[in-house]
């Protein structure tokens, strides 16, 4: 058991070498997902950090944030070296998806929790079929028009609405999307989609701090080993083909539903 009663007022101080190997091996795992998936690792970061670390959901979910700055910087350069990152597009996504997290906030204490859950689940689920379905080219162009701008400001205003509704990261919504509704590559979806995240965390980690909901050293610490592993995650991301790659990301998005629906089981009770 790790040293709950430091690590969920966030002192950073007496932590002992197990918690601090803990911190770190979360980062490591959530940073190889990052750049394997161009998700921010949040999906994994939060339940670890609750688990396996003593920390209150909600000084978690504000260390996650904090945490996903410098892994998702890591991983857009590591794609944008292959010039998989399309830059306005994930300007115009965070902009929208900044916006939508404030109607998701909003209606958040509307909108009973297991059904918003309910209903996620059946999304994953339907984007989990249609990966079988689509395979991405890699040679696949997007180009900026006025019906592709105004696209991007809804995707990025579900996105946003959905993290705000049910603390998810982005990446599991505009990764599928970008793939699938605007003929992206898989790796500039990727790389655009981590690209979008850093305004966006940078954004709330702000207004965490200034509400004392960081525990600053967990993040230096999770976010620094993320670092070291979000590259490989990249590279293998653009190691494996297409279909390959749908496979996995399936995978990943079936764990995340099945996590979902046993949140939504539990709520029940």
């Amino acid at each position: 058991m790790t040293d709950a009663a430091d690590t969920r007022d966030g002192a950073g101080s007496g932590r002992s070498a197990r918690t601090v190997l803990t911190l770190i091996g979360i980062g490591l795992f959530a940073g190889f997902l990052s750049g394997l998936f161009g998700v921010g690792g949040g999906i994994v970061i939060v339940p670890a950090l609750v688990l396996l670390a003593g920390y209150n959901q909600r000084l978690a979910a504000g260390t996650s944030l904090a945490a996903i700055v410098p892994t998702a910087t890591v991983g857009v350069i590591s794609y944008a070296t292959s010039g998989a990152v399309l830059w306005l597009p994930a300007l115009v996504l965070a902009a929208a998806a900044v916006v939508g997290a404030q109607i998701g906030t909003s209606l958040a204490p509307r909108i009973p929790q297991r059904i918003l859950q309910w209903g996620f689940v059946v999304f994953l689920v339907a984007v989990i079929v249609s990966l079988f379905l689509v395979i991405p080219s890699r040679d696949g162009v997007f180009e900026i028009t006025v019906v592709s701008g105004i696209g991007l400001v809804v995707l990025g205003m579900i996105t946003g609405t959905l993290s705000g509704l049910l603390g998810v990261g982005g990446g599991i919504i505009v990764v599928p999307m970008l793939v699938l509704l605007f003929g992206v590559s898989d790796l500039a979806a990727k790389g655009t989609s981590l690209l979008m995240m850093i305004p966006t965390a940078l954004s709330g980690t702000v207004g965490n701090l200034r509400n004392k909901n960081v525990d600053i050293v967990a993040a230096l610490l999770i976010g620094g080993a993320a670092c070291t592993t979000t590259a490989l995650g990249a590279w293998l991301s653009k190691s494996i083909d297409p279909m390959t790659g749908n496979i996995v990301f399936a995978v990943f998005l079936l764990a995340v539903g099945a996590r979902m629906a046993l949140q939504a089981l539990r709520n029940r009770y």
